[in-house]
């Protein structure tokens, strides 16, 4: 036996036993990292998922269209109404959002819009607004989903609470040229789309998600339209909604 300093050494351990304890100490390592690894998962959020035009666009109810009967601007409330109450009507409101180098009548809050400039998404053309009686139309606020179809797909069913608020959705709700503004008038998809092709994905994505959130259906041809034009983006992102449908 081999001795240290004149005394003998202790006993070596025997070989099964150090392959053990070795096995041991691994297997709790293991576990130990095992049970911080799901610890981890428990903290971690989900991975945010964004829904696209395409797929909201698959859960719209395909209808004819309801008879045009009854509908008149004033179902969905008189003019622009200040719903979101922040003191400012829902046309200043589009104008400071979608505007730029923006000017306010003084004495207003910092509501009434006197003039700024706007890039036009239907036409890609920056037009110059100044508010008045003879330059004010130059510049309007277009409803994505015009009123007259959100009538025909759904909305006459509706009270008067919520075709107003409808009406004043900033998701609804664009500044644009107002002379294609007047252009497309009451038609969907299948009977106007923005002359901008590049600006076409947004537009009836923007479409869709209004039908979307407020449950109007999409009559067949539409439907064909928008899908046809988003053939073209698949993962085009739906907008989020901004109010309550």
């Amino acid at each position: 036996m081999p001795t240290v300093r004149g005394r003998p050494a202790p006993p070596a351990l025997p070989l099964v036993l150090l392959l053990g304890s070795l096995l041991v100490v691994s297997v709790l390592v293991a576990l130990a990292a095992l049970g911080g690894a799901h610890r981890s998962d428990r903290s971690a959020p989900p991975a945010a998922s964004a829904q696209t035009a395409v797929a909201q666009l698959a859960t719209l109810e395909v209808r004819a269209p309801a008879p045009h009967l009854g509908y008149a601007r004033e179902r969905f409330g008189d003019g622009w109404v200040d719903t979101d109450r922040n003191g400012c009507g829902t046309r200043d409101d589009v104008l400071a959002r979608d505007l730029q180098d923006v000017s306010h009548r003084p004495g207003t809050d910092g509501c009434v819009v006197t003039s700024g400039d706007l890039l036009d998404p239907y036409s890609g053309e920056r037009i110059h607004f100044v508010r008045g009686r003879a330059t004010s139309e130059r510049v309007q606020i277009d409803h994505v989903v015009a009123l007259s179809n959100a009538w025909q797909t759904g909305a006459q069913g509706w009270d008067a609470a919520r075709r107003t608020a409808f009406a004043n959705d900033p998701l609804e709700l664009l500044a644009v040229d107002g002379s294609l503004n007047a252009a497309k008038g009451d038609g969907d998809a299948a009977a106007w789309l923005p002359p901008t092709v590049g600006f076409r994905c947004r537009y009836v994505a923007r479409q869709v998600a209004v039908k979307a959130t407020y449950g109007l259906w999409v009559t067949p041809a539409e439907k064909e339209a928008v899908a046809r034009v988003l053939s073209t983006c698949p993962g085009e992102p739906s907008p989020a909604p901004t109010l309550a449908g």
